[in-house]
């Protein structure tokens, strides 16, 4: 598989002044999203981010500017979900992506048709990217397992299956929501350690959990298996992901099932999808520990040892009520990077699917909690605070053990390394609002 091409070019600049000013969106981006101008009853549409600028994909299919495969992308992109565009294969999403960039570029003749295409994201409203009919949260960060499994099982905190086999479970694609998302506390079943009958009411233990989004571009007919070295050809792109999590509920319930309650009731993502053909700079080897069992056969292929790894930067920020009404910005929580997860996409989505299971495009793979090796790196506030039995202290002074009504959760990530331009993934942010009880 290649993975570097012309959009790759660190010396690309663009027409769109935004995008050569070291943000989210250069170029070698060209990111994926469904939008609509705020306020408006317009029906959505796909866009590509290009600086501080969204192009209408309904509008620059009409300019006549791309022909044959890109131009059939060009189309499906246009649509009110990309679910089509997926379904398409990464075939066509580079088509289209080459065809942009070589449009979008410094000097290029198809400015003046595509200027009028162009509108502010500061003036977009952001809709859910695809239709996503089915959801799947894997756990592969080991830094994570270990971590949440010591608070609760010191003396064997890592289950024995953890190494040989990516842990996941069905998750509830219709709470799914993007970026500016708010919910209610979730409310249920908990039980107290000193209670010998559980009680119903909000939840006490609110959590967030820093994940990728993993979306499945072409699909598979049921028993058709995906060879782990044809899985990445089958995902689309990748965002941030926050699923959150009530920590208190699934104490209770999760035994013997796993989780339900404690997981169903809002998950996040962040408005842009950005492609696996962009990331391919930021590619990095995959490998194990001597001493961990390797990957069965059906786990393993070259190119995912040489490539599997991804190097993102990811940052979890809060914003609690009190803040904002001091005009204070979002605090830094934790870093981490993907590239310390245990198991890669293309091995989460080899595994899915070796059963026979039938993968479907605008399918949601979450990562699980991207925690690094550092306790400082922790992707959710249940590791930061060690099963709250040591609060956050924020810069302003309020502590917090768990999420509080009001707080605001702000996700974000980015790649950047010598040789290529930084490309990063915007953000996810989402808004805990009182149980309705």
């Amino acid at each position: 598989m290649k993975l570097l091409n012309e959009t790759h070019d660190p010396q690309l600049r663009s027409w769109v002044s935004s995008a050569n000013d070291g943000g989210d969106f250069p170029i070698q981006n060209l990111p994926f999203a469904v939008f609509r101008r705020a306020g408006s009853g317009e029906a959505q549409r796909g866009g590509v981010a290009i600086g501080d600028q969204v192009l209408d994909m309904a509008a620059a299919a009409q300019t006549g500017l791309f022909e044959g495969p890109a131009q059939a992308a060009a189309q499906a992109a246009a649509q009110s979900s990309l679910n089509a565009l997926m379904a398409m294969g990464a075939e066509a999403s580079s088509a289209l992506r080459l065809a942009l960039s070589r449009a979008l570029r410094h000097g290029a003749g198809a400015r003046d048709k595509l200027q009028g295409c162009l509108l502010a994201q500061a003036d977009v409203d952001y809709g859910l990217p695809c239709r996503i009919g089915d959801y799947t949260d894997f756990y592969t960060s080991i830094h994570h397992a270990t971590a949440v499994g010591s608070l609760f099982r010191p003396d064997n905190p890592l289950l024995p299956n953890y190494k040989w086999v990516p842990i996941g479970y069905h998750g509830r694609a219709s709470t799914i929501g993007v970026s500016g998302q708010t919910f209610p506390r979730p409310v249920g079943q908990t039980r107290a350690a000193d209670a010998a009958e559980p009680s119903f009411g909000p939840s006490r233990r609110l959590d967030y959990e820093l994940e990728m989004g993993i979306f499945i571009g072409r699909g598979t007919a049921l028993g058709e298996r995906i060879p782990i070295g044809e899985a990445e050809r089958h995902v689309f792109g990748i965002c941030l992901f926050n699923d959150w999590s009530a920590r208190d509920i699934q104490a209770w319930e999760y035994q013997p099932l796993g989780p339900f309650l404690a997981k169903s009731f809002a998950s996040t993502i962040s408005p842009w999808i950005v492609t696996t053909e962009a990331l391919a700079p930021y590619r990095v080897a995959f490998s194990r520990p001597p001493q961990d069992p390797q990957p069965l056969p059906y786990l393993s292929a070259d190119f995912n040892s040489a490539h599997g790894g991804m190097d993102i930067h990811l940052q979890c920020l809060i914003q609690t009520e009190k803040m904002r009404a001091d005009s204070e910005a979002a605090t830094t929580l934790s870093r981490s990077n993907f590239r310390d997860s245990y198991w890669t996409v293309a091995q989460m989505v080899a595994h899915h699917s070796v059963n026979g299971c039938a993968m479907q495009p605008g399918d949601l793979l979450g990562s699980g909690t991207q925690s690094g090796p550092a306790h400082e790196q922790a992707g959710s506030i249940l590791e930061l605070t060690r099963g709250g039995k040591q609060p956050v202290t924020l810069p302003n002074g309020e502590q917090r053990i768990f999420l509080e009504d009001g707080d605001t959760i702000v996700m974000r990530g980015h790649c950047e390394r010598d040789g290529a331009v930084r490309i990063g993934f915007g953000e996810v942010a989402a808004t805990v609002l009182p149980a309705r009880v």
